[in-house]
């Protein structure tokens, strides 16, 4: 009988054989820098893989070196994160940022452009204007709401066709929850590719996680993730992630064995704990959030609320299209603009009980922020201005609490602006 396990059943045990570990149900933390060898040529054949020097054959499987280089904990939770998002291979890495900053020196060289979209998280804008432009590399933007024809543009005003290397893009965009359609990029990095030259498609999916949102199926060439956020789950752990095929994938761990920027055993072992109960958690904030948008939808003290499942093909039918033809769900990230300004916005932060002040998202608690003055603050005024991050805007991460809980807290501290 030929039976296909869905991915929460597999969190469980996939890649993980309790015989090699005396017997324990869980896998062990392999809290070892290095590793024996049983012969000077098997040595010498892990080593050919690790620094890529010779692809695997068939069948054969990296061999334990050090553990800057490779892990049990590591592997069997790269292994895990593929099945996700249907992947073929993954690495993880100490942070978000590490994953970023990683993929983007591994796909571009002195005189390359990053094309990427607007809004984007703080982090990501700033290490592709600031720190690239260091190493000779052009960062172009676009807002989110351009058509195809309208980026086609912005390249040829920069007499950048014949020198773009990627397409980054983050949808639902950070915090605004504006959807990009990833098709219509992927369709853009062919169009710029050569034969000697492609164009990576790398898309952020920190927002909606493994669950809601598969960019793979959509033609993304990588699959970026701050796994601190929903894969890590509990606040207690950072770390990052990217999935995508095979060689892509060992392209970016040689450059990773060489800034030494994997994560820890302990981290690697939190996270297999979080992805076990990875769905559970996903679904509870998922119905959680949509009571909340739809909470503050018909508050009078709220303007606007940006929640894709609150999107109608009759209001925002490019927006509502979108998200029907890409996303597998309407996530748990909800920002609204108060009515008013910064002072009505902090009034409202300062006066919440249960839900905690404080940057980063995913987390099993509810947290708020203002980005414009915090996670987005490095960036440009006039361009938080023509992205949607106003002074007005707040940011919510929905967490597990009871929905009525979450609502209660909302209500009273909008009461007191």
């Amino acid at each position: 009988m030929n039976h296909q396990f869905a991915p929460e059943s597999l969190m469980m045990s996939f890649g993980y054989k309790p015989e090699l570990s005396e017997g324990a149900i869980k896998c062990p933390i392999f809290q070892t820098s290095t590793f024996v060898f049983k012969t000077a040529e098997e040595g010498k054949s892990f080593f050919e893989i690790a620094y890529g020097k010779r692809q695997m054959a068939e069948g054969e499987q990296p061999g334990l070196i050090y553990s800057r280089i490779n892990n049990p904990d590591l592997e069997i939770l790269e292994d895990r994160l593929a099945l996700w998002d249907r992947a073929e291979k993954a690495a993880v890495f100490e942070s978000g940022m590490s994953a970023i900053s990683t993929v983007l020196m591994e796909y571009l060289s002195p005189g390359d452009v990053v094309l990427y979209s607007t809004p984007v998280y703080g982090g990501s804008h700033h290490f592709m204007n600031h720190v690239l432009k260091k190493f000779g590399i052009k960062a172009i933007s676009f807002d989110i709401s351009c058509s195809r024809e309208e980026i086609e543009a912005i390249l040829t005003a920069e007499n950048a066709t014949g020198s773009l290397g990627m397409i980054y893009i983050e949808t639902p965009a950070n915090p605004t929850n504006a959807l990009i359609d990833m098709e219509m990029c992927a369709a853009l990095a062919a169009k710029y590719s050569t034969p000697d030259r492609r164009v990576v498609l790398s898309v952020d999916n920190t927002y909606m996680g493994p669950l809601w949102q598969h960019p793979l199926d959509h033609g993304a060439d990588l699959v970026l993730y701050s796994a601190t956020k929903y894969i890590g789950g509990h606040s207690d752990v950072i770390a990052g992630a990217v999935v995508g095929r095979a060689a892509d994938i060992q392209r970016i761990k040689v450059l990773r064995t060489f800034l030494g920027n994997m994560c820890s055993p302990h981290t690697g072992w939190l996270l297999l704990r979080s992805l076990e109960t990875l769905k559970v958690r996903m679904d509870q904030q998922q119905l959680n959030a949509i009571k909340v948008a739809e909470y503050l939808q018909a508050h009078p003290k709220v303007e606007k609320v940006y929640y894709p499942g609150l999107l109608d093909e009759i209001n925002d039918a490019e927006q509502y299209r979108i998200y029907k033809k890409q996303c597998l769900g309407s996530g748990a990230m909800v920002s609204f603009d108060v009515k008013g300004g910064e002072k009505e916005a902090f009034k409202f932060l300062n006066n919440l009980k249960l839900i905690k002040l404080a940057v980063s998202l995913g987390g099993t608690e509810s947290l708020a922020e203002h980005p414009a003055t915090m996670t987005h603050t490095d960036i440009p005024d006039a361009e938080k201005d023509r992205i949607g991050i106003s002074e007005k805007l707040v940011r919510l991460s929905v967490g597990i609490e009871h929905y009525n809980d979450i609502i209660y807290d909302v209500e009273q501290a909008l009461s007191v602006m």
